[in-house]
């Protein structure tokens, strides 16, 4: 199965968050929305880096409660692994256990399609693996 699928089953919503934007923000962002990450958007409106929940934990054992008030640029990841919607799952698994990272930008065209999430993923692919053992059991009990 390709990341395409993924995206048409769990929706397209994109939770975004502007580089200058405060990271006490952002924390709130995180926590309105029950997620571990968002995509940072620069100024031109394009893919500038991902912040998670891993970042706030970074910005506040270096400076303490002050990171709150920085930008989200100062401490987002900037060097995004993306995947293209045609991308098969496993191979996008494969590059997030190696990469350690949890969400991955679907891009197309340099266009922001999607974020799929190492759990959506993981649960992408049980749902296919229980309707594939659904499918053998339903072969097996028409044979007997």
């Amino acid at each position: 199965m390709i990341v395409a699928e993924v995206l048409r089953r769990k929706g397209a919503q994109i939770h975004k968050i502007r580089d200058f934007e405060s990271v006490a923000e952002a924390v709130r962002a995180l926590a309105a929305a029950r997620i571990g990450a968002l995509v940072v958007i620069d100024r031109k409106g394009d893919l500038a880096g991902m912040f998670s929940e891993r970042d706030v934990v970074h910005a506040l054992d270096r400076e303490g409660p002050a990171a709150l008030g920085h930008t989200v640029e100062r401490y987002m990841t900037a060097r995004v692994t993306t995947c293209k919607p045609n991308d098969r799952i496993d191979q996008v698994l494969a590059v997030m256990t190696v990469s350690r990272i949890r969400h991955v930008p679907v891009v197309a065209d340099s266009r922001l399609l999607g974020l799929v999430s190492i759990g959506d993923l993981v649960k992408f692919r049980l749902d296919e693996k229980e309707q594939e053992t659904n499918v053998l059991l339903d072969i097996t009990r028409s044979h007997i």
